[in-house]
């Protein structure tokens, strides 16, 4: 039998030179694990987690440090599921808010707006979520016409 789509995982990649942001996602948007790691445990971390979930992809973010991490993956992981790069722009701006829907604010950050919560830690593991959620509406997108913009 063949996979269902629920049955499809990506990998999520933020890459960063010190810190990177990780997540493991089903196609259907379930989240199955998300962590942030130093940047030199990165690589062996999405090994773990490949051969843990089986991930069909590795979805990584386009900007700052992509080029130089491309070249590191394919050398230290020279059996990586395919990559595809995902445009990176305001993923913190976005992995904050999405970070308050994971983690409901409670005490009196419940009383803060939004806009001026900080969260307590770092996000690069929610900006590794945005990423593939990202993939996923493009690739929904792409796969439903009546959903394309016009113009």
């Amino acid at each position: 039998m063949g996979n269902s789509l629920s049955e499809v995982v990506y990998l999520g990649f933020d890459p960063g030179s010190a810190k990177c942001g990780l997540a493991v996602l089903r196609s259907t948007g379930e989240i199955l694990n998300y962590a942030v790691v130093p940047a030199p445990a990165a690589v062996a971390h999405l090994q773990d987690w490949q051969q843990q979930y089986g991930a069909a992809l590795l979805v990584m973010g386009d900007r700052t440090t992509s080029k130089a991490w491309l070249g590191r993956l394919r050398a230290d992981w020279p059996d990586a599921p395919p990559i595809q790069l995902v445009d990176e722009r305001y993923t913190t701006l976005a992995a904050r808010d999405r970070y308050w829907e994971l983690h409901p604010p409670r005490g009196w950050r419940r009383l803060l707006p939004q806009g001026m919560r900080q969260p307590p830690r770092p996000v690069d593991d929610i900006a590794a979520i945005v990423l593939v959620e990202r993939f996923l509406a493009q690739a929904n997108q792409a796969k439903d016409p009546s959903r394309r913009a016009i113009g």
